[in-house]
């Protein structure tokens, strides 16, 4: 029987007048490291899984409903990551905070507007 086997990755569209902007707030900002890095492209991996953001000619300015599709980030350091992230302007929608389970949860605003959303995994 046919069923889905796991989560491939997620796939950020943007124009061209954006990715720069884009690219360098998760590479600069988040730190993240490309596993593809090419004009108009750049994609990273963990264990398979994947997080690209690629140019679409049917996307056009910063997102309108920054809530539609929202990240998840799983990171070490919350607190420090955060405040290199807010040392560059980049608007936090919602300061570390811990949660009933035991991680801490954090929101960031990325250059087109869209949530991304950082979890510190409790130990």
């Amino acid at each position: 029987m046919a069923s889905v086997t796991g989560l491939a990755g997620v796939l950020i569209w943007t124009e061209a007048d954006r990715f720069d902007a884009l690219r360098a707030f998760y590479v600069d900002v988040l730190g993240l490291t490309p596993r593809s890095d090419r004009d108009g492209f750049v994609n990273f991996e963990w264990g398979g899984q994947r997080l690209t953001i690629h140019l679409h000619d049917g996307v056009s300015g910063p997102t309108t409903e920054p809530h539609r599709i929202m990240i998840n980030l799983a990171v070490d350091g919350i607190e420090e990551l955060v405040e290199r992230a807010r040392s560059t302007g980049v608007p936090v929608l919602r300061p570390p905070e811990r949660e009933s389970w035991g991680g801490i949860v954090a929101s960031l605003s990325d250059p087109d507007g869209s949530t991304v959303q950082l979890f510190e995994l409790p130990t």
